[in-house]
């Protein structure tokens, strides 16, 4: 018996006899019946996914008009495109974005919570802190480079790089030459989200090891407000008072967070 579909279509035979079947409206049959896939609706090859051109038109922003010119989910998108070759990316950066307020947020974050944004694989968590470790040993490169300390603001792009967004609160100390130019720099001590323990007589032993002859102190605040408190000055006021009895200079107590950072010597607090 001849079916519908055979009266509907005709048989032509092209060249080297291959046979080809056409339905009356002129569109070539599907093969053998091979089921039409989501991605292939007109049981062709099918085409890239529109992210594909996606990519690359962000790639090409980048290198033409440089990174300000992208918005902070841009730019954690091309940071994900490493981790995450085949699928869309741009809602998993603006969750990203909204889960932790900026892309020196995100990209600073803890791997835990990190992980527990949807969508955030291994992979891609490991390409934040290997942004993060990049931008930390670059800032830290710098310093080192260009001190002696003419710039206070490079010694602050490097203390913010390193700790503004920390969820706890870190102290560490810049220990300086006679020249200024910087011996070491080092964590002195870790807490809570509101308090590090610091002994000054262990800052001054540090410093007689290394030879300093003067210190910056540096902390962070993990509520992002840099504001000193109380307890800050003073801490800083007793460290200074230790030092002074061994000839050290103390030149500055900075503190940094993320809406900025505050100098004690500039708000004339020591």
């Amino acid at each position: 018996m001849t079916s519908e579909a055979g009266r509907d279509a005709k048989t032509y035979h092209g060249r080297g006899g291959r046979r080809i079947q056409l339905h009356e409206a002129g569109a070539p049959a599907t093969a053998a019946g091979r089921p039409q896939s989501p991605s292939d609706p007109e049981g062709g090859e099918g085409e890239p996914p529109h992210y594909h051109g996606h990519r690359e038109r962000l790639r090409s922003r980048l290198r033409e008009a440089g990174a300000g010119a992208l918005a902070d989910y841009e730019l954690l998108e091309l940071i994900l495109f490493r981790a995450i070759p085949r699928r869309d990316v741009k809602p998993l950066a603006k969750a990203l974005i909204a889960r932790f307020g900026s892309f020196a947020e995100a990209i600073a974050a803890e791997p835990k919570r990190l992980a527990e944004v949807e969508g955030m694989s291994a992979g891609a968590v490991a390409e934040f802190k290997i942004v993060e470790a990049a931008a930390q040993r670059f800032a830290k490169g710098a310093v080192k480079k260009r001190l002696p300390m003419g710039s206070w603001s490079e010694v602050i792009d490097y203390c913010r790089t390193s700790m503004a967004f920390e969820g706890r609160e870190i102290f560490r100390v810049l220990f300086l030459d006679r020249k200024n130019g910087l011996i070491a720099d080092e964590v002195q001590g870790s807490g809570t989200v509101d308090h590090t323990p610091v002994y000054p007589r262990e800052v001054m032993r540090r410093a007689l090891e290394l030879s300093a002859t003067a210190i910056v102190l540096v902390h962070n605040h993990p509520s992002g407000d840099p504001t000193p408190s109380t307890q800050d000055v003073k801490m800083t006021l007793e460290i200074i008072a230790v030092a002074k009895t061994l000839g050290l200079a103390v030149h500055d107590h900075i503190i940094v967070g993320r809406d900025g950072h505050a100098s004690l010597r500039g708000m004339k607090l020591i």
